[in-house]
């Protein structure tokens, strides 16, 4: 009898680790939106901008639309891609919207998606760190990964000159 009660006392622990890894794993899945499961997302704008301000990381801000086939095709370069994964993991603070913010800043060009901004910790929209496109100068295409990754290596290094 003992040895039974002690396999359901284990078997019920295993089920609640298990339950509440899940739910932590569907959790991070849900900022993610299949941008990199294994990045810590930020919820949103105002949270990111604050999150920024100690000055360790800059913001990466991913603006695109879940129907959009180009937004589409860049998430799934942005995901597949190693090193901006390990960089977007590593040496930024992430967020992907698909609602624009209040900030005008944010749209030095236009509203248009996808497009991808950097956000220094002075609050700074980094307009100078820029894509190949000159009519869309933040819009990366899947074959612009290389481009995006040395975007990414500039406003980190960016960050700390400027220390």
């Amino acid at each position: 009898m003992y040895r039974w009660s002690l396999f359901a006392l284990l078997f019920v622990t295993c089920m609640d680790v298990s339950l509440q890894q899940k739910k932590t794993k569907l959790g991070s899945q849900n900022f993610s939106k299949g941008w990199g499961d294994d990045i810590n997302w930020i919820q949103n704008y105002q949270e990111a901008l604050e999150k920024i301000k100690d000055g360790e990381k800059p913001l990466m801000v991913i603006h695109h639309l879940d129907e959009c086939p180009h937004s589409q095709a860049l998430k799934t370069a942005f995901a597949a891609d190693k090193i901006i994964q390990k960089m977007a993991k590593t040496d930024f603070v992430m967020l992907n919207i698909v609602q624009e913010t209040s900030d005008k800043n944010m749209a030095p060009d236009g509203y248009y998606v996808p497009r991808i901004l950097f956000v220094d910790p002075s609050l700074t929209v980094r307009a100078d760190i820029v894509g190949k496109h000159s009519n869309s100068l933040y819009s990366y295409e899947p074959s612009d990964m290389p481009l995006l990754a040395e975007n990414m290596k500039k406003a980190k290094l960016l960050l700390h000159s400027e220390l």
